[in-house]
């Protein structure tokens, strides 16, 4: 896609906020909101002066590839051809990576991209097979979230006697953790013979996947009144008990009927801190997604977000084969990728959504 017209258009808006922040007046009703209008101008300049600075190393690496490829074009010593390929190689990648970041900084912040992710996963149709999958899915972002430098942790789970899950709820923190990872939430459907079968047959199963960006404490008032709280023992595969005290917690909000469960810790104060912590983030999801649903022209920008109904994408794996049903993505490199080696296909997403967002937003 062409670029150059978000950039011309980067650069009047950033001669514009210059002109705002030199002729500020501070003296408008003496202080705070006079400060907080100049903090915003600020904050805009200094987020279109990085755009342009991506600009121009994309400029200087195009540059550089080009030159390297007519050397390699005219160069007949075998070394410096080498020296040559290399080079391209280098600047290839330095294009790809400088054109992913205009990208994303030309798109506006979208909700929760500060924030860090808490992933719930499921298995929804294809009983026990589809209780495996989910841990397979589990497994895959944790191992994801390790060649990252994410940190993550386990809130809740509950697993199945064959080593699968019934439910598993995590958070992630790192850097752009939310922006590569909110395009999972959706439903995940796998093709495979499980282990279960003697015969050999395909099965398909699904998996559900949701992405909330995590609420802070002071950003939704939960009146006690419109919380009902029930404590039991928690249970294990097959639904023995594993604890002689009453620590696993249940929560239930009355006026929207969200119930959130947890039993992983041996502290019922624990598990009542957590339960607290994913309510947050699944009634501030709520109220995004009626927001929203207000207004049409948010939804259209939000394409290949993922809504939780949607099937997004398929592992089918005698073939070997991922599909991207939003971006018409296809890889035949499934076993990598179940093993943790996703973050090229995340990345892949979030360009095609970006590139989706900045046609919808053209000059």
């Amino acid at each position: 896609m062409e670029l150059e017209p978000h950039i011309q258009q980067t650069r009047d808006e950033l001669k514009d906020v210059e002109a705002k922040l030199a002729s500020f007046d501070f003296s408008t009703s003496g202080s705070n909101p006079a400060t907080e209008d100049y903090q915003k101008l600020s904050q805009r300049h200094a987020h279109l002066s990085r755009i342009l600075q991506s600009w121009e190393k994309l400029e200087k690496a195009q540059s550089d590839l080009k030159e390297a490829e007519e050397l390699a074009e005219t160069e007949e010593d075998q070394e410096m051809l080498d020296v040559a390929q290399q080079e391209i190689e280098k600047q290839q990648k330095a294009v790809q990576q400088h054109e992913r970041e205009i990208k994303q900084l030309l798109l506006p912040s979208s909700y929760g991209e500060q924030r860090n992710p808490i992933v719930e996963i499921r298995p929804a149709a294809g009983g026990e097979e589809a209780s495996l999958f989910a841990a397979d899915l589990f497994r895959m972002y944790t191992r994801l979230a390790e060649a990252m430098g994410w940190k993550y942790e386990t809130l809740n789970v509950q697993e199945t006697e064959v080593g699968g899950v019934k439910e598993v709820v995590f958070s992630i923190k790192g850097e752009d953790a939310y922006k590569m990872m909110r395009f999972e939430s959706g439903v995940h459907r796998v093709q495979r013979v499980p282990v279960t079968e003697s015969s050999g047959r395909i099965h398909t199963s699904t998996v559900t996947v949701a992405v909330l960006p995590e609420a802070e404490e002071v950003e939704l008032n939960i009146q006690p009144q419109d919380l009902r709280t029930d404590v039991f023992r928690a249970s294990g595969p097959g639904g023995q008990s594993v604890n002689t005290t009453d620590s696993a917690v249940r929560l239930t909000h009355i006026p929207t009927g969200i119930v959130v469960s947890c039993q992983k810790e041996k502290s019922q104060h624990r598990n009542r801190e957590i339960a607290h912590r994913i309510m947050r983030s699944r009634l501030l999801e709520k109220k995004r997604a009626e927001e929203e649903a207000k207004n049409d022209a948010d939804r259209r920008n939000q394409l290949g977000s993922g809504e939780r109904s949607e099937r997004i994408r398929t592992y089918n794996f005698p073939q070997n084969r991922v599909s991207d049903h939003r971006f018409n993505i296809t890889r035949y490199d499934l076993h990598e990728i179940i093993e943790g080696h996703i973050s090229d296909l995340l990345n892949q997403i979030v360009d095609l959504a970006a590139e989706r967002a900045l046609q919808e937003t053209s000059p």
